[in-house]
């Protein structure tokens, strides 16, 4: 070590050195310091701590949590170590075990309203709404300027049906830590009448948002305005119909003529939504060559049940770990007579997909995709299309198609009050964990569920 690390003299420099190291990001280096530092002072608990939060943050959340109990056993009462064994529990789906913490943290620092927006944010995760409401309303009381306590207050609101005080909540996100407001010249729209008004709509979440939120824009243009929105290549296509309320912008010199901007996820808001009253999906364009393309590729297979598979979305997304499965969860289903699957995946996962052998059973059918037309236009030649939640639900219940929706035991608000509908999309039926990561479960009723399906077609 020291002829490598000359520097490092004592196990006081090793320990310093971890430390250095975490903080400058090279957190390989950290983890191989701070466990030569471990192995001769395993009493240490902050270091354990640290490793634990080091190990979060690449995502390996069963380590972080090991790590981040030595810690507590070490020093079960300092809130430090309380806090970062919480993040770790959460991530790692012990939402109880984080919860038990967290109750622990308000009352030693009531005075933090970070510990009020994580202890709502947990009961929620249970599904403890009125809990979540309460701690979370409590927390406002004493903080009512604190930001994130808004926006947690905002998801329980709407996973509760409360559209209405969910999107005005929501507008706290713009002075949260994650958004900035865009540098526009024109005002944030807030309800102003829009007679002979221009309108920029942006995006501000994924793909599957944009395609959400796209059902209000008819609405928007009934306000008398002219709507402007800037569309990614992904979804161009696929917006085609959509074209007929919105101008389509691709440069920054085509806003200066704008009066006003608006987010997509205020829309809801100020067009007097509630869960009673959402408008019908928006409608979706297929261009002709995209139809060709799913019936050739799905033609040889017209005798048997075809579904569409989708087992991740985004991996830079920060909780993709939770929302996706391997795609060998689908190899499961294969011992079901008459069924052929498609996989709707696109993206870096696709080397272990073939790499492994999978795509001679589960047919790649969206590798090449050059876009959501491209998919949309397969899913609608499919029986039947289930998939995690990704932008993929969000297409298919847009269009219609029949789509069960995969999802883990802390949902998108958008998956409640509900427990197996949504009535954003009423084509789409939801089966969700009974515990978090219980993808077993999920798995076994999809092999009875489908078996059923494949019956009733055959009786068509």
């Amino acid at each position: 070590m020291t002829k490598s690390n000359p520097e490092i003299k004592s196990m006081h420099d090793l320990r310093q050195a971890a430390i250095d190291a975490h903080h400058k990001g090279a957190l390989d280096q950290a983890r191989d310091f701070y466990r030569a530092y471990l192995q001769n002072n395993p009493k240490d608990a902050a270091i354990w701590s640290n490793l634990g939060a080091l190990f979060r943050k690449q995502k390996n959340f069963e380590l972080a949590v090991a790590a981040q109990v030595r810690a507590l056993e070490l020093e079960p009462d300092t809130l430090a170590l309380m806090n970062n064994a919480s993040n770790a529990f959460y991530d790692a789906g012990y939402i109880d075990k984080s919860l038990a913490l967290r109750k622990k943290t308000v009352k030693l620092e009531p005075e933090n309203p970070d510990h009020y927006a994580s202890l709502g944010k947990c009961y929620r995760g249970l599904h403890q709404l009125n809990e979540a409401h309460k701690a979370l309303s409590k927390g406002i009381k004493k903080f009512p300027y604190f930001a994130e306590l808004h926006i947690q207050l905002a998801f329980v609101e709407l996973a509760q049906g409360k559209y209405p005080e969910g999107f005005k909540s929501f507008n706290w996100r713009w002075k949260g830590d994650e958004l900035s407001l865009p540098d526009f010249t024109f005002p944030k729209w807030a309800g102003e009448d829009l007679t002979g008004k221009t309108v920029l709509v942006t995006p501000e979440q994924g793909f599957g948002d944009t395609v959400l939120m796209a059902r209000f824009l008819p609405a928007l243009k009934k306000l008398g305005c002219t709507i402007k929105m800037p569309i990614k290549p992904p979804l161009r296509r696929l917006f085609a119909t959509v074209e007929n309320d919105v101008t389509f912008i691709e440069t920054k010199n085509e806003m200066k003529d704008c009066d006003f901007w608006a987010p997509m996820m205020d829309l809801p808001l100020y067009l007097d939504a509630t869960i009673n009253t959402l408008p019908a999906p928006a409608k979706l364009s297929i261009p002709d060559d995209a139809v060709t393309r799913a019936r050739n590729i799905t033609a040889p297979f017209k005798d048997r049940f075809k579904v569409g598979v989708m087992w991740s979305g985004s991996v830079t997304y920060r909780a993709n770990h939770k929302r996706s499965f391997s795609h060998q969860r689908f190899l499961e289903l294969c011992h079901i007579p008459d069924l052929q699957m498609f996989s709707l995946y696109k993206g870096p996962l696709l080397d272990a997909y073939n790499a492994d052998g999978t795509s001679t059973i589960i047919i790649d059918a969206a590798g090449s995709d050059r876009d959501f037309a491209d998919s949309a236009a397969l899913m609608q030649e499919l029986d039947l299309v289930i998939s995690m939640d990704s932008a993929i639900v969000h297409v298919a219940g847009s269009l219609g198609i029949n789509v069960w929706n995969l999802l883990h035991s802390e949902p998108y608000w958008l998956y409640e009050p509900f427990p197996d509908h949504t009535p954003w999309y009423p084509s789409m039926r939801l089966i969700t964990q009974d515990k978090p990561g219980d993808w077993d479960g999920v798995f076994e009723r999809l092999k009875t569920d489908i078996t059923a399906e494949i019956q009733k077609w055959k009786k068509k």
